[in-house]
């Protein structure tokens, strides 16, 4: 049996899990390698493994978070209004299946960003695509979409991702495209998808800042209708720091 021939068949193949662990059982003494079922068994193992593995690292690359967060550093206790109930209900994805959002409101510094990222790790884990936006880059980008052409495209890759986060909502003012773009996004994604925000406004400031009666009801009713809610309380963690 030539075991580099099926050794080069396999990353051939593209199964490069089952190469690499094919590779590491011939360095075996042939006394502790394993049974043909055995080892068959041990390379699809690897193969999914690796495909795993690789599946994530793009989805968190793709995902484009401002911060490399994780849900266990987040700090949860009634006084930053976070629950460790309220987490973990989050944390298994099931909000994604439910087409839930989630809204994040608080003062600058109580953590809004990075509970959003860690979500949006969170979610990359699970192998949901995830797309993170800070609200100045989303406006830029529609105002460029729109200017090449490209705006249906941009809307459609939106679309095509299980969780969006629009991070720093209230930061600048909404112009009328960005009212109808933000309102032709969320009609997408109603009952289907998952949208993440933050914002240092209160949610009852919201209709306000959109500042478009019609517009602001049927945001706000597609955004409200069915989410989870999170007012982080306390001091900047950043004087903190």
């Amino acid at each position: 049996m030539n075991t580099q021939m099926t050794l080069e068949q396999l990353n051939t193949l593209k199964l490069t899990g089952m190469a690499k662990r094919y590779q590491a059982a011939l360095a075996l003494p042939s006394h502790q390698q394993e049974d043909a079922h055995s080892l068959l068994a041990l390379l699809c193992q690897a193969e999914m493994e690796y495909r795993n593995h690789y599946r994530t690292e793009r989805l968190l690359k793709n995902s484009k978070l401002r911060y490399n967060a994780i849900l266990e550093e987040v700090v949860c206790t009634p006084e930053r209004g976070l629950s460790r109930e309220m987490l973990m209900r989050l944390s298994d994805g099931m909000f994604i299946e439910k087409g839930e959002n989630v809204l994040i409101t608080g003062a600058t510094g109580t953590g809004k960003s990075y509970l959003a990222c860690a979500l949006g790790r969170s979610c990359c884990l699970l192998g949901y695509k995830t797309l993170y936006f800070a609200m100045n880059k989303f406006l830029e980008t529609l105002i460029q979409a729109k200017l090449d052409g490209s705006y249906l495209k941009w809307i459609k890759n939106i679309a095509s991702h299980q969780v969006l986060i629009l991070d720093d909502f209230g930061l600048k003012p909404l112009t009328h495209d960005a009212r109808l773009a933000l309102l032709d996004i969320l009609e997408d994604r109603y009952g289907k998808c998952a949208t993440i925000i933050t914002s240092q406004l209160p949610l009852d400031s919201w209709y306000a800042f959109i500042n478009e009666p019609t517009v602001a009801d049927a945001i706000l009713d597609r955004l409200t209708a069915s989410a989870n809610k999170i007012d982080l309380l306390g001091r900047s963690l950043r004087r903190r720091k």
